[in-house]
């Protein structure tokens, strides 16, 4: 368990999407403190800014699930997010999607995109053991195999969640020190619930959290 001095020596701010995928943490220690954003890009960006101009963190870090692209992910495995995409900003006709920067409405390389990506090249990232991964952020979970495909060979990305480019987003833009860890939960497209393991996901989500914490203080 956390101490009170640990916790005071910085001031950081854990996001997730819904209160169960950070239970495990406060349970220890409710003195870490929290942010339920809600499920998905509006909610995430409304709530999160809305923190980030009313107090300021040295670090903030967004811990959730996440679905694999690949299978050389293990459920359960946490990957640190090196960058984001939103997936479904653009243009989609004739069986292919442009995005924005590619339909030329938007500068791919104008902050805080790079390449149309929200990188994180935090020092505090950087310094992480994890592996590292490329994520996708979706508005709508599906089990269309195409749409999957269209996704995987598109923005060549392992990991998809429904918040974590909208969190890159907003911290980029707010220029705090960021962090987004994922535990894969399922395997993308697969709606079979009985093939996802969310009680070893959050497990182990937590559990880097907690060291992820205890290093950073």
């Amino acid at each position: 368990m956390l101490s009170i001095y640990e916790i005071c020596r910085m001031n950081i701010l854990v996001v997730a999407a819904t209160y169960r995928e950070i239970e495990p943490l406060t349970a220890l220690n409710r003195n870490v403190e929290t942010l339920i954003s809600g499920v998905g890009i509006p909610s995430t960006i409304y709530h999160l800014t809305n923190k980030l101009l009313n107090k300021d963190y040295n670090i903030v870090i967004q811990a959730g699930i996440g679905g694999s692209f690949s299978n050389k992910n293990k459920i359960g495995d946490v990957l640190a997010i090196q960058s984001d995409a939103f997936t479904d900003i653009g243009v989609e006709e004739n069986k292919s999607f442009k995005s924005i920067f590619e339909s030329g409405f938007a500068d791919a390389n104008q902050f805080p995109f790079c390449n149309g990506e929200l990188v994180n090249n935090t020092e505090i990232f950087n310094t992480l053991k994890l592996k590292k991964a490329k994520a996708v952020t979706v508005n709508t979970i599906n089990n269309n195999k195409k749409k999957t495909k269209l996704l995987k060979n598109t923005f060549n990305a392992e990991v998809e969640s429904m918040e974590g480019a909208a969190f890159h987003f907003v911290c980029l833009q707010q220029h705090v020190s960021f962090i987004q860890i994922r535990a894969i939960s399922n395997m993308v497209g697969e709606r079979d619930k009985s093939k996802w393991d969310l009680k070893n996901a959050i497990g182990n989500l937590n559990e880097e959290l907690i060291n992820l914490i205890e290093t950073i203080k």
